[in-house]
Parts: C-alpha cells; structure tokens; sequence
C-alpha cells in the first residue's frame, strides 16, 4: 500500500515564505517523477511543479522564479520551496508520486494561505 504523505502547510502573509515535504513509502517499484498540485477554492486542480528521477524540474509560469523544487525520487521524497507568496497561492497542496506504469498516487493535500 503506498502512502503519499504532505507536511508544512500553514498560514503566512503575502511576501513570506513557506517550505513543503512529501514522503512515499510501502513501494518496490521505482519513482519516475514527483510533483506538486495545488486546488484552490472554486478552481481545478493545477500543476505547480514537478522534478523527475533525472533531476528534471518543471515549474508553471506563475510560480517560476518564486518557488524551487527539489527532492529525491529514490528515497521517494519532494520538497517544494515557496518564496514571495501571494494571496493567489493560497490553495490546498497535494503532492503526487508517479510510479508508471504502476500507479500514481497522491497524498491528501496540506492547506496554504497566504493572507494578512
């Protein structure tokens, strides 16, 4: 049974910083890339950034420059760095860990509010 599991959300004002962990465990088989989405109220989810088992790093537009993924997709573990946050960050953050061709799994999402 493979677990996804997300720390670090919180509440942080605009301009601030946040950090967020994922572990994975319960797997045999290998990570070809992980990745954070993010929900907010209202809207779909989204893709924010993703890093393969190469150290590829893919970033949106809207976050590019603000934030920094990074991790290790053997150990199973992603960190997504989130520097000058806005209000318009603030959503539920879900992290995914992609195991093709068997399975992606996804955690259950960590809150992120940036408000003053």
């Amino acid at each position: 049974q493979v677990q996804v599991v997300e720390f670090g959300g919180g509440l942080v004002q605009p301009g601030g910083s946040l950090s967020l962990s994922c572990v994975t465990s319960g797997s045999i088989f290998s990570i070809n890339s992980m990745g954070w989405y993010r929900q907010a109220p209202g809207k779909q989810r989204e893709l924010v950034a993703t890093i393969s088992d190469t150290n590829t790093s893919y970033y949106q537009d809207a976050v590019k420059g603000r934030f920094t993924i990074s991790g290790d997709t053997a150990k199973g573990t992603v960190n997504l760095q989130m520097n000058s946050l806005k209000p318009e960050d603030t959503a539920v953050y879900y992290c995914n860990a992609d195991y093709t061709p068997c399975g992606i799994y996804w955690g259950k999402g960590t809150v992120v509010t940036v408000s003053s």
